[in-house]
């Protein structure tokens, strides 16, 4: 019997009561909207986006090395150190599509082929640490974060045409290190890297 609480709505939503599509192309659909909040006041703008969800990837190697890419991120300006990640594919071929995006490939089949592409290494020992949301002040969708234990090489990278990107063999403490600092950039990837230490 279900709990007559279950669909009962959570008194702190909000409702958004306008939507506009400001820019919405193949490659993001950013938008601004106004809410009605639980006093039932009206305020805008709040704006929003929507991405295709991703995968994060926590990737050791036979000698317990843990594989980075280094690569330019336009948003902080500057080239960083952060874990294997991409987008999961989707059928329709747009850039962007969060929560509800059911036409894309599965999220373990993506970290694979994102590994693969990025670093040429393949791994048979996968584990789900967590999915979560990417940004959920301003964005929709999801990070799927991964880790992949006793990675070997097998081939060559094979990279898209915007990814210019250096694979980089780190040990654990320098890792650790490398968060202390603030020179390990990303923020869901140090979530992944905790959760992956925590179940290790």
């Amino acid at each position: 019997m279900k709990d007559q609480n279950e669909n009962a709505k959570d008194p702190l939503e909000w409702e958004e009561i306008s939507c506009e599509h400001i820019v919405q192309d193949e490659w993001v659909d950013f938008r601004k909207s106004a809410y009605r909040f639980p006093d039932g006041s009206v305020y805008e703008p709040f704006y929003s986006y929507s991405r295709r969800n991703y995968v994060v990837i926590v990737a050791s190697d036979t000698e317990g090395k843990y594989l980075c890419v280094r690569q330019y991120r336009q948003g902080i300006k500057k080239v960083t150190t952060e874990f294997v990640a991409g987008g999961i594919e989707r059928k329709d071929g747009k850039e962007y599509g969060g929560a509800d995006d059911t036409s894309a490939e599965g999220a373990l089949e993506a970290a694979k082929r994102e590994l693969l592409e990025e670093t040429g290494y393949e791994s048979d020992e996968w584990e789900h640490l967590l999915t979560v949301p990417s940004n959920a002040t301003i964005s929709d969708n999801y990070a799927f974060l991964y880790a992949a234990k006793n990675c070997r090489k097998v081939s060559a990278q094979h990279l898209d045409e915007t990814e210019f990107l250096k694979v980089e063999r780190y040990s654990k403490d320098a890792i650790e290190n490398m968060i202390r600092e603030g020179s390990f950039e990303q923020a869901v990837h140090i979530a992944a890297w905790l959760l992956s230490e925590r179940r290790s």
